[in-house]
């Protein structure tokens, strides 16, 4: 697996990454992948201190990393602000360590910034979030610099659109991607 190191969120190109992790990346990476905008989603590992690190090694919760998907986005038709809000509107950010059936610190809720305009819109979102009270209890997303990125195993990307009959597709990462189609059906991608 190769590293991709990117110490800021914009390209040549105009584009721009952004680095989250909330849970499964299958959930994240199904959700995000369908919003106009945006041109990729890569499910992999970042926030850890194992270099190259495995699935497997990953899941022992060992290696520090977190599941995570990195998002290349055109900020002209998507704002990293949206790309946030929408974040913490399809993951539960309260939960330490955890989302739904999914407990260990590689299912940790983090934002990794490319910059610090990206740090600052994430500070911001997620004082919002936290004085909304829409979760009902205080948000404990870590906010982090983004340093490395390790992109996962082939079989990993995609998942949920190559394996929708899969139990916890059907069961976990199905419902999640309803609740956001119907919240967000005007910014799918045509």
């Amino acid at each position: 697996m190769d590293k991709v190191e990117r110490p800021n969120g914009n390209g040549s190109s105009g584009k721009e990454m952004a680095t989250i992790a909330g849970g499964c990346f299958w959930c994240l990476e199904a959700v995000f992948d369908q919003l106009e905008g945006v041109e990729s989603v890569v499910s992999g590992y970042a926030g850890g201190h194992v270099p190259n690190p495995s699935y497997a090694h990953v899941c022992t919760g060992t290696t520090g990393h977190a599941e995570t998907v990195q998002i290349t986005f055109d900020p002209k038709v998507i704002s990293y602000r949206e790309l946030l809000e929408i974040f913490f509107y399809i993951h539960d950010p309260t939960t330490l360590n955890r989302q739904g059936p999914d407990v260990g610190t590689q299912y940790r809720s983090a934002i990794f910034y490319h910059s610090p305009e990206q740090k600052r819109v994430a500070e911001e979102v997620i004082g919002e979030v936290n004085s909304h009270g829409a979760w009902g209890a205080a948000v404990v997303t870590e906010l982090n610099p983004f340093t490395i990125f390790y992109p996962a195993e082939d079989y990993h990307q995609k998942y949920f659109h190559n394996n929708p009959d899969q139990a916890y597709c059907r069961a976990v990462v199905a419902p999640k991607v309803a609740k956001f189609r119907q919240k967000y059906l005007a910014r799918l991608k045509n």
